[in-house]
């Protein structure tokens, strides 16, 4: 025995923090990187919010799956509204695939949500679970306008 003491109620570890971003329906009308693509007031307190809390964020989007902020897209007209529940179900399960190619080990972090329902309840949520990752949704029951007094709230 060295004498140390053992470590008695440490904290746990803290996982880094990833930020899911849905994609909206306002878009600029040329080819911009994606955090400029989408111009609404909900995407963009969503992209202030994540930048200042998570450790890295994503942009999910209803054609490309899993979007780097600095790549650029062309503008498009697809949503996960209109997608059947077998289409967000294949949406859901290529994400996940996406978040392991450029993660790894899912189960080492915290996914934040800060999307709608489609992006997150046909398969993503349950699939980040599954691998032990934590799952939060800071906004989860709010209605659109809440979401906007939210994030405005919480960046000011």
């Amino acid at each position: 025995m060295t004498g140390e003491s053992p470590v008695i109620n440490a904290p746990p570890s803290v996982r880094p923090r990833i930020g899911l971003v849905g994609c909206v329906k306002a878009k600029s009308t040329q080819p911009e990187p994606a955090v400029k693509l989408y111009t609404s007031a909900l995407f963009l307190g969503r992209v202030k919010y994540v930048s200042q809390t998570c450790d890295q964020w994503f942009i999910l989007s209803a054609l490309h799956g899993l979007v780097e902020p600095d790549c650029v897209l062309e503008p498009y007209d697809v949503a996960l509204d209109d997608a059947s529940r077998q289409q967000r179900r294949e949406w859901s399960a290529r994400v996940l695939q996406q978040l392991r190619d450029r993660l790894g080990d899912l189960g080492k972090y915290e996914f934040e949500f800060h999307a709608g329902a489609p992006y997150r309840d046909f398969g993503v949520v349950e699939g980040l679970e599954a691998a032990g990752a934590a799952v939060t949704n800071p906004t989860a029951g709010l209605r659109i306008g809440h979401q906007l007094a939210f994030y405005a709230k919480e960046m000011s």
